[in-house]
């Protein structure tokens, strides 16, 4: 089999490695636009669920990636100064360049032909191919080619967010919410390497409009989110990757295949920042596709059909969950008046995915402070009657 693959992120970089390792006769071609060594933000994080489910399937990907990670147990909220930890919830983050830099020595090693710094501007060009895996990313050419017949649709978030990083070192998932006399910031940050960190900046639309980002450089930009959280980075700076101000994109496809063309990772569907699942599912994606085709060896087309069949339940859970909790980040000034207890609580269980039983189990201290919490309101309330 003859296969193409549009993109190398995560998602298309795996796929063909994977498929190439299990299949070393098949002849897999990979197209990336841009040139080795050249991608777009910072870190990027695992949960540990997400690290098992690859373990369990590729352990030899895993042993390659892990020692590369930093990873910590505990979530911290700093809410007007204040903070508070959550408990037992593991992650685990690397640099998305070193990832990157991890999947394309595999690939290679495998067989892969990867071909850098070159566009495929038309499908045209992949006549030849058996399959041609679109895994190309939001503005994928193949899915944009054929919008119709896959069923896309695309709508955006109102927040505004830029994604930058920063030397200062955080030890954990951290997020800090920050008043300020024209709106409310929230920042997403956590360290990537010994002395790299990611930190996305994130405010509402009307924010956003006070401070007049619309009108200011992106140098300027990050001047203004400098200070809005210089007690948080601690006099670092923040670095710039392409960090403009962008409005999240969903992207969703009913139909997951169109001929000979599969979508897998954010050109099939997008998953809001705040779960940090958008990695996940595209490798997950990858391993899915590589099983459907090993089930149906001789039809490609029943291959893609169990490809979507199987999977999209699973992508449409996760999705669903992403956006309950975009929905959440949308109205965060409204929930910064909360005490901060409460706040943690209705922070961590925002995606519904995790409910009070599942917080005892993995989260003893945070819920013995909480339930403390609760317990003095009760009493105060009592004495004021």
């Amino acid at each position: 089999m003859r296969i193409a693959v549009l993109g190398g992120g995560p998602g298309g970089l795996y796929f063909a490695y994977l498929w190439k390792t299990r299949h070393p006769e098949a002849e897999v071609d990979l197209f990336e636009q841009n040139p080795e060594g050249v991608t777009w933000g910072f870190g990027v994080v695992f949960s540990e669920q997400a690290l098992d489910f690859l373990r369990a399937d590729d352990p030899d990907t895993v042993a390659a990636i892990a020692p590369r990670m930093e990873s910590w147990k505990n979530i911290t909220l700093d809410l007007r100064g204040d903070t508070i930890v959550i408990d037992g919830v593991g992650f685990s983050s690397i640099g998305r360049l070193e990832l990157l830099q991890i999947l394309q020595q595999r690939a290679a090693a495998a067989g892969v032909n990867v071909h850098y710094a070159t566009h495929v501007p038309s499908l045209d060009r992949l006549d030849d191919y058996d399959l041609i895996v679109a895994a190309d990313g939001l503005n994928s050419t193949a899915r944009r080619a054929y919008e119709g017949d896959f069923g896309t649709t695309l709508a955006y978030s109102s927040n505004k967010f830029a994604w930058y990083g920063t030397t200062q070192r955080f030890e954990t998932l951290s997020q800090t919410f920050v008043a300020t006399e024209l709106g409310a910031f929230n920042a997403h940050h956590y360290r990537y390497s010994p002395t790299m960190s990611t930190f996305l900046v994130e405010c509402d639309r009307a924010t956003w409009q006070r401070y007049g980002f619309a009108d200011k450089s992106p140098e300027e930009s990050q001047a203004i989110c400098e200070q809005v959280f210089a007690h948080t980075l601690g006099g670092h700076k923040l670095v710039s990757n392409r960090s403009i101000w962008r409005n999240f994109p969903w992207v969703w496809n009913q139909h997951w295949s169109f001929k000979n063309i599969v979508l897998i990772g954010d050109a099939l569907h997008s998953a809001h920042f705040s779960i940090g699942s958008g990695t996940r599912l595209a490798i997950e994606d990858a391993i899915a596709l590589t099983k459907a085709l090993e089930a149906e060896r001789d039809d490609c087309p029943a291959a893609l059909r169990r490809y979507e069949a199987e999977r999209k339940p699973i992508v449409q859970k996760l999705v669903a969950a992403a956006r309950t909790s975009a929905d959440w980040y949308e109205k965060f000034p409204e929930y910064m008046s909360l005490s901060l207890e409460d706040f943690a609580m209705s922070y961590i269980t925002r995606s519904g995915r995790i409910d009070i039983a599942r917080l005892r189990a993995m989260a003893p201290a945070f819920m013995a402070r909480y339930e403390a919490s609760r317990s003095a309101e009760h009493r105060q309330a009592g004495g004021a009657r």
